[in-house]
């Protein structure tokens, strides 16, 4: 019989030291939204090669419907919300809205892309003739030539998350902080959650991994990892796999492995990242940044711009005009967090469910309560070792990680995990009607128990009982969502905001063309100029909380 499950004392110390103001209404509501990305196919599976329709408005200024990398990955952003349905809403109006505009095309609802026909058949996304379209062009022309288009095409879930000012008041008090700024002191805290993240983020991948398969056009003829096994004539899956997307199959850039970021403090995030966009790379050298006219890429450095780092958690802050992210996280502290490491849930027509977002809730604010040192470099290789087993083998009975030195499965670990985010969903609770953080840990812990009930599995279960095909499978799910999506009334009033957005979002692109004065050689100069100043003695506003 397994000894009982012990919460740190320090956890729970805390959460009995906040819950009288939680229970008076005093700390407010966590803050998130929601960023959702998804291809557009066609009626065969195949990566649509249709530009992006005139009727959805402006992919360059429209607020909350764009594209990421290419001109078919749709991306959805909501406006932030307290209350996990209201975001949920707002995405189900755009994709009801978007299929009021699709003709004979569907939403992709894996996150591993639907049938390609090599890399050129992933269109780059084209965002007008501004300099500030065009820069947002030719970086999606770098990225290609340095890792190809075709791991570009992959989607997931963003999802952005903030305390309220007054928990983070709170927590100054009850820690005695007052004496530290409050952003030094809220920037320092949000690294400490980002850092128990990054320590226990393979429990998302876990949980909610939803790319254990791929279709083979994904991958060049004959270079096939010895990890994937064939399951049918176009279908490839690794038998134990929760994320291939999160694997070296996805996207990866392993220059940026030298950078060694692993969120100790806000001034080495920074720094380092601008260093990356400061320092040239012989490979990206070699490439060339023109090739005559016509630009390949913004630079040759080891990253074009911030944006190209990649990892599974990221500090932000909204950038004022002109100021890069990590100018406005020098400048004015980091505002919120964003998780990048969740698939599509590819049997929800939202790709996302209100328990995995309650479920994400609870994991941050367990993060941010929990203690959290520093991380080396030893220790950051040892984070990446889990992640990868996790990936590749998370629901591998045999599979073993290792924990502060000592050997312990996926189901040990997790119900420890699960114990002390028991004391944070109480306290989150305090502000609910119910108990839907309690719910929502209820809901899932069974998937530790039995693997067969992830969502990989899931997913592998249904490609077994029919043809093996991903892609005939994840186009009958697109098709049936589709369906239930276009007879979903829509909110009056955001039906008429999303109409009117249609016009103004084009004219506001047209404004902006029509305004630039400079080359878009000078406008690039000019850009990483500024990019390359720092920030760190920058005025801190009355609003940011001084």
């Amino acid at each position: 019989m397994s000894e009982p499950l012990t919460v740190p004392s320090t956890l729970t110390t805390q959460v009995e030291r906040l819950l009288p103001s939680a229970r008076l209404g005093r700390l407010g509501r966590l803050r998130r939204g929601l960023e959702k990305e998804g291809l557009r196919v066609d009626a065969n599976g195949h990566i649509a090669q249709t530009h992006h329709p005139y009727a959805l408005g402006s992919k360059l200024t429209h607020p909350h419907i764009t594209t990421d990398y290419s001109e078919a990955l749709l991306e959805y952003i909501t406006p932030v919300y307290s209350e996990p349905k209201e975001a949920l809403a707002f995405l189900s109006d755009l994709h009801t809205f978007t299929y009021h505009h699709l003709e004979n095309e569907w939403i992709w609802p894996g996150s591993m892309p639907s049938r390609l026909s090599g890399n050129d058949s992933v269109p780059i996304a084209d965002y007008g003739s501004s300099n500030v379209g065009t820069m947002k062009h030719v970086y999606r022309k770098g990225l290609d030539v340095r890792y190809g288009r075709i791991m570009q095409a992959i989607a997931g879930v963003h999802y952005n998350v903030s305390l309220p000012d007054d928990m983070w008041h709170a927590l100054r008090e009850l820690e005695k902080a007052t004496n530290i700024p409050f952003n030094d002191y809220r920037s320092t805290r949000y690294f400490g959650m980002i850092r128990h993240f990054r320590r226990h983020s393979w429990l998302l991948l876990y949980l909610f991994g939803a790319s254990p398969a791929i279709d083979k056009s994904f991958l060049p003829t004959g270079k096939v990892p010895e990890k994937l096994q064939s399951l049918s004539d176009d279908t490839y899956y690794a038998p134990y796999a929760t994320t291939l997307r999160m694997s070296d199959l996805g996207y990866q850039n392993k220059v940026q492995s030298q950078l060694k970021i692993c969120f100790n403090s806000l001034s080495n995030y920074v720094n380092t990242l601008r260093h990356a966009i400061s320092s040239p790379w012989p490979d990206y050298e070699k490439l060339g940044v023109k090739n005559g006219d016509n630009w390949q890429q913004l630079n040759a450095n080891i990253l074009q711009i911030e944006n190209e780092y990649y990892s599974d958690i990221r500090p932000k802050r909204v950038a004022k005009h002109n100021e890069t992210p990590s100018q406005a996280l020098e400048a004015r502290g980091v505002e919120y967090i964003e998780v990048r490491c969740l698939d599509l849930n590819p049997f929800d027509p939202l790709g996302v469910t209100e328990d995995q977002m309650r479920f994400v809730d609870t994991f941050l604010m367990w993060c941010l309560l929990s203690d959290s040192p520093w991380i080396s470099d030893e220790e950051c290789d040892r984070l990446d070792d889990n992640r990868r087993l996790v990936v590749e083998r998370g629901r591998d009975p045999a599979l073993s990680l290792i924990n502060n030195g000592q050997t312990t499965t996926v189901r040990e670990w997790g119900e420890q995990i699960f114990a002390e985010m028991a004391e944070v969903a109480r306290l989150l609770d305090a502000v609910e009607e119910g108990t839907p953080h309690a719910a929502a840990l209820a809901e899932l812990a069974p998937r530790l128990q039995d693997p067969s009930l992830t969502p990989s599995a899931q997913l592998l279960a249904r490609l077994e009982a029919g043809n093996g095909s991903l892609s005939d499978t994840l186009l009958q799910l697109a098709q049936e969502q589709a369906d239930k999506l276009k007879s979903t009334p829509m909110l009056r009033s955001r039906e008429a905001l999303l109409a009117q957005l249609i016009e103004t979002s084009h004219q506001q692109q047209h404004d902006i063309e029509a305004a630039d004065q400079e080359s878009f050689s000078e406008f690039l100069n000019t850009y990483f100029a500024k990019a390359r100043e720092s920030r760190a003695l920058s005025a801190i506003s009355p609003e940011d909380g001084q």
